[in-house]
């Protein structure tokens, strides 16, 4: 990885303000620039599980920066429309 890269993840951790952002963007470092194993920093220094690392690692290999960032999720529409959900929120 070249200095470039490794100030990118610096800065952009320096300047991240969402704490799940800030702690996968210091497993990338740990993992790809100061060549650590993925399951032991996600399970020693984070308490979280081995598939928890190798997930946002495949989506930062796949998408960089912005594959560490929360996509929206999908799910059942709402039963209620639009504007009747806007007349309940007035009332």
């Amino acid at each position: 990885m070249v200095a470039a890269s490794v100030k990118l993840l610096d800065d952009t951790y320096r300047t991240e303000k969402n704490v799940d952002v800030r702690e996968r963007l210091l497993l990338v470092r740990r993992v790809l620039v100061d060549n650590e194993q993925a399951a032991r920093v996600a399970e020693k220094e984070f308490h979280r599980s081995r598939w928890w690392a190798y997930k946002w690692l495949k989506r930062f290999d796949q998408s960089g920066l912005e594959g560490l960032t929360n996509q929206p999720r999908t799910g059942r529409p709402p039963e209620v429309s639009e504007e009747r959900f806007a007349e309940i929120k007035r009332e």
